[in-house]
Order: C-alpha cells, then structure tokens, then sequence
C-alpha cells in the first residue's frame, strides 16, 4: 500500500494521464492546433486575449525560454501571423500584437477548442455540468493559490460568446441604477447599443471584449465606428464593483486602443458623463482630452454630459 504522503502525487499523475488521453493531447492526429504546436497555439491565445503584450511579459506568463520563444515568434513572424516592434512603454522591450491573419488564426483555434469542449460536455449529463465546472475550478484555485489555496488569478479578456451580450444589457442596467439611480431608459440605450452590434458590425474594424476574473465576467467595452471618418467610438465601458482595482479598466481601454490602431482608426471618442469618476481618470490616463461639456437630464437624472478624444497615430480608414 503506498505511503499516504505519496497517494496526493499518484492520483495527479493519474489524472493527467486521464486527461490527456481523454482530451487527445498524446495523439497529433486529433490535435485541435494542427498545423500549429500546443506552445504556439497558447502564444496566439495570450496576444488574441491580452492584445499589447510585450515578449518578457509572454515569456513570464507562460514560462518559456527567452531564447525558444524567440525562435517561436520568427517562425510565426516569418509566416504573418504576428508582427513585432519597439514596446511603447519601453523602447528596450518588444512588443508583440497578432496581424489581421493573425487574428483570424487565433479565433479559428479557438473557435476548434470551443467545439471539442463541447463536444466532451455533450457526453456528461446536464445536471453534472455544474459540479464538473466546480471541481475543475477548485483544482485550479488550490494548485495556483498556495497553502491557503486563494487563487492568485488575474484578469483577461475574450471575444463574447453566447449570453455574453445580453450580460452587457443586464449588467450595465442594474449597476447604473444602483450606483447612480439611472431608470429604465438607460437600459433601453444599451440595448440599442447591444443589438446594433449583434445585427450589423464589421469584425474588422468593429469589437467587443469581456473581461473574465476567476472564471466569471467582470466587465466589457465596446470599440466602434463612429459617423466621423477614420474615428473610433469607444462605448460602454463596465466594470463589476467586487472586481474593481484589479487593472481591469485600463487593460479593457488598452485593448480599445490597440485594436484602433491596428486597424487604421486615426482617432477615439467617446461620451461619459462628469459621476462617472473612475472612468474619467482611466480616459485620462491613456490620453483622452476632454473637449466638451454640457448639462443635461437623462435616465431621470441632472447630468453633465462629456465628449473626451484620443488622435491615435497612423493612417485612418476609409
């Protein structure tokens, strides 16, 4: 019988060999990343997700050689799949960001993953479904957490998937109306918002991101074409109160930002009104210049609605 200090460490190594077999990991012919290895396929998620990474933030993050992940982003770099250039932060750095094929890559492996996923849970019964997803999370929150097992997770970002953009509806409702009384007809804009882009937007120059913290959302925003040419309308920016001081904010701003750029946009606007303190300093921050103001009653409330601007450098749109 073995030691009792020892069961803890056969029963994880059972597990991964249950799992990978289970998930195909050992058998290349049903590899999800094909023609792509598993490494390279999670360096496309992390730029797909993260968006402004530089190379000794992806290196840390995934704990990867800096001389192989140098070699791994030539490969994807000589084959269009990511771009690298001097960090804006730090001209010592580079900064990675995934091309238009790059992107496209990444939402096809992705969009694979998703399906394999669900195709394992088609087999689990429903009522299963939530233990399972459970236990998955508590393994993750003891194995990263330590001896208290507190997770030390930390945010990121995706693309909506079902439900998602309903949640933007229902979530942006409820904390607006508890936190500064909005009614019914703030609710009604942000489904307009909301359906305008479920209906009609382009995915190349249109995108909405979900921030995710612990396995659950914690906020969006929106990057949309305004009436102006070659301007970016930034819309709808949310962040859960129980989530807020983690960064959360900024890096759903930063990937506004970036995608504008990327993608020609030569400027961002946006409207907020002067309540909305924490947003302010965000838009700040990333060099938004207020340009005008004025008062008026909306939601059935006094405001002083704002209009903030970012000049994004590059060519614009057509």
């Amino acid at each position: 019988m073995p030691h009792a200090a020892a069961r803890p460490v056969q029963e994880i190594r059972a597990f991964n060999r249950f799992y990978t077999n289970l998930i195909g990991a050992l058998d290349y012919s049903r590899q999800l990343y094909v023609p792509y290895t598993l490494t390279e396929a999670r360096v496309l998620y992390e730029l797909n997700h993260a968006r402004h990474l530089d190379a000794a933030d992806l290196r840390a993050e995934l704990t990867l050689d800096a001389g192989y992940l140098s070699r791994l982003l030539g490969k994807l770099e000589k084959d269009g799949i990511v771009e690298r250039a001097p960090s804006a932060r730090d001209p010592r750095r580079q900064r990675i960001t995934l091309t238009a094929r790059g992107r496209e890559t990444a939402a096809l492996l992705d969009e694979r993953s998703s399906e394999a996923v669900g195709s394992l849970l088609s087999d689990v019964p429903a009522a299963q479904r939530p233990r399972l997803a459970e236990a998955m999370r508590t393994v993750r929150e003891i194995l990263s957490g330590g001896e208290d097992g507190a997770a030390r997770s930390r945010p990121f970002l995706r693309e909506p998937g079902p439900g998602d953009l309903g949640w933007i509806v229902e979530r942006n409702a409820a904390l607006y109306a508890a936190e500064y009384g909005f009614n019914i007809d703030y609710e009604g804009l942000v489904a307009r918002i909301v359906a305008d882009f479920a209906e009609d937007h382009d995915p190349h120059l249109e995108r909405t991101w979900i921030a995710e913290l612990d396995g659950r959302r914690v906020g969006c925003v929106m990057c949309v074409r305004d009436d102006a040419p070659g301007t970016a309308r930034l819309r709808l920016l949310l962040v859960e109160p129980d989530a807020r001081g983690h960064g959360i904010g900024d890096q759903l701003v930063t990937a506004c930002i970036d995608f504008a750029r990327s993608v020609g946009y030569r400027e961002m606007v946006l409207w907020t009104n002067d309540i909305l303190g924490a947003a302010r300093a965000i838009y700040q921050r990333h060099g938004f210049v207020l340009v005008d103001e004025k008062p008026h009653r909306s939601f059935g409330v006094d405001l002083v609605g704002q209009d903030w601007q970012l000049h994004l450098a590059g060519e614009g749109t057509s």
